[in-house]
């Protein structure tokens, strides 16, 4: 009995033993690369133009509910959640005459914008806040007006850096305006109506990781080649030498 209990415990070992050499081990994730920070491709339905300082180009936010509608932020193909930074400023028109009386000059201007993906669900939102009391709360002037020096009245002021996270399953994000308050010594303005331009972004960058490269198809092994067997050609009969005369 002893021995068979022995016998017993030993195939036990071995079978245990075989299976831990037949199991493979698990594949170990693909390492992220380094990431790559780039300006994406965009869709910018209201550009304001370009600022004549910094060089930078300007977009207008329009209120809307439609994600087609909005700004468009291409995401290049992509592994992991992806960064989306940009700058967003609040809208100012500028006046010269306006400027001569500081009270009648001043706004504070708050506006909101979300990130939304192309089946109208949420990301994000991002708030701006600025006030408006002279010249120097002006970001930038925008060239191609109709205004002294070719100015346009439209001018971005304030500046709210902002940060969103984009999942990875997103492909492109659209940016649209969700309501603006204005508050000036008359009194405070809320606008909501669709299509009205609210605020402004720049500077629009991604950073993300690229996807691991393909795997190269498995090589086919070659078939092998049956030899061929070749039948000699048949000799052609010797000529017969003719008979002596």
């Amino acid at each position: 009995m002893r021995v068979r209990i022995v016998a017993l415990a030993l195939c036990l070992a071995t079978s245990g033993f075989a299976f831990a050499q037949t199991r493979r081990p698990a594949a170990r994730p693909v390492p992220l690369g380094p990431p790559i920070r780039e300006a994406p491709q965009m869709t910018c339905p209201a550009p304001l133009g370009s600022g004549v300082t910094a060089k930078q180009a300007f977009c207008d936010v329009l209120i809307g509910r439609d994600p087609a509608a909005g700004i468009l932020i291409t995401i290049p193909p992509h592994r992991g959640d992806v960064t989306l930074t940009f700058d967003l400023h609040n809208r100012h028109t500028f006046s010269e005459e306006q400027m001569k009386d500081p009270r009648a000059a001043f706004a504070r201007y708050t506006a909101s914008v979300g990130a939304l993906t192309q089946d109208n669900t949420l990301i994000s939102r991002a708030v701006v806040q600025s006030e408006f009391r002279s010249a120097n709360d002006l970001v930038d002037r925008i060239g191609g007006g109709a205004g002294p020096g070719g100015l346009k009245a439209v001018a971005p002021t304030g500046r709210e850096s902002i940060t969103l996270t984009i999942p990875e399953a997103e492909a492109q994000v659209s940016i649209l305006g969700e309501k603006l308050t204005v508050e000036r010594a008359e009194g405070t303005a809320t606008f909501t109506s669709a299509g009205r331009p609210i605020a402004i972004i720049s500077n629009v960058m991604l950073e993300y990781h690229a996807p691991p490269p393909p795997r190269a198809p498995a090589g086919k092994t070659p078939v092998a080649k049956t030899p061929q067997s070749k039948t000699p050609a048949p000799k052609a009969p010797a000529a017969k030498n003719p008979p002596a005369r």
